[in-house]
């Protein structure tokens, strides 16, 4: 079991202003080791709000909005945007709580929201030139969520211009807290993530499209499912569960927390041409692998695979399952 770290919500937040006093929440993992600590101030990491004050924020949401509908929904509280991509009132409502409060500290950011942009794709849009930059996905895995499994999560990413500087990613009902930033590492509570050998020519790869299941790439063991909430995906993968992760489609919200907390445990996220993973587009397909040398070997077997010719390079205009 993974070592979990004392809680720090007793302290007053940043978002106290609004009159919301922080309360413990029900779990651990809102704070890594001062080693954790020392690793920022050497990597000369600067930032507004404190780290873990914005995890603290995600467990808070999910304790109030999140976790009392789990595996409780009401009918009329699960709807769809398109065929077969769910949004729950859990999602909005989360959503909506997470956007007020990083708008309170970062007014002049950009807030990219999953449910905001299905309501105004033009949100989306505007990363593109946007110099400072939030993701937030509220509920991670809402098809799990919907359907009783503990395989969802809450996750947030900031970024300055295209590049991830920091993440969150908070697994409520595993009670399990996931943090990076750009070099000062990857952490899981008050573990620091780091990468292990892996077998290239071995190397486990899963996908979160059902029909490439029992695909091969090349001689690369058959693809195997991933876990359908990429907020369980990337820390799989940074934990060593499987050596890569194949998608067809990028949306920055899926993608750029656990992209970073990949590339801060060693791995890489990257296009079949090599190029590394830019948030501000909505291309696909995308390759996360824990060492460059798997990405290597996965990047050379997918041209002209049947994987390769199921998966579509641009993103469609609506909003894909992923």
């Amino acid at each position: 079991m993974p070592r979990r770290c004392p809680s720090t919500s007793t302290s007053i937040s940043w978002w106290s202003v609004r009159g919301r006093r922080p309360r413990r929440t029900r779990s651990s993992g809102s704070r890594r080791t001062e080693t954790g600590a020392r690793a920022r101030a050497a990597a000369g990491h600067s930032e507004g709000v404190q780290t873990d004050e914005v995890l603290t924020l995600l467990q808070e949401v999910a304790a109030d909005v999140i976790t009392p509908r789990f595996r409780s929904l009401a009918d009329g509280e699960v709807m769809e945007k398109n065929p077969g991509d769910l949004v729950t009132v859990a999602d909005r409502e989360a959503e909506i709580e997470i956007t007020r409060r990083l708008r309170d500290a970062y007014p002049d950011a950009l807030i990219v929201g999953e449910e905001a942009v299905a309501a105004d794709r033009a949100i989306l849009e505007a990363a593109a030139d946007a110099d400072h930059w939030f993701t937030v996905d509220p509920v991670d895995g809402t098809r799990n969520f919907v359907h009783g499994s503990p395989d969802h999560a809450v996750m947030v990413a900031e970024l300055r211009g295209p590049q991830v500087v920091r993440s969150w990613i908070w697994q409520p009902e595993h009670e399990l807290a996931y943090v990076a930033e750009r070099g000062a590492g990857a952490w899981r509570g008050d573990e620091r993530l780091s990468a292990a050998p892996r077998d290239a020519a071995a190397a486990r790869g899963r996908t979160s499209r059902r029909s490439l299941v029992g695909a091969r790439l090349g001689d690369l063991p058959p693809l195997e499912l991933t876990w359908v909430s990429c907020g369980i995906d990337y820390p799989k993968l940074a934990e060593n569960a499987c050596e890569y992760l194949l998608y067809g489609n990028a949306m920055p919200w899926d993608h750029a927390p656990g992209s970073l907390l990949v590339a801060e445990a060693g791995g890489v996220t990257t296009y079949p041409s090599g190029q590394l993973y830019d948030p501000t587009s909505v291309s696909g397909p995308l390759i996360s692998a824990g060492d460059p040398d798997v990405s290597a070997r996965v990047r050379d077997a997918l041209p002209g695979s049947d994987a390769m010719r199921q998966l579509h390079p641009t993103a469609k205009s609506s909003l894909p399952v992923e």
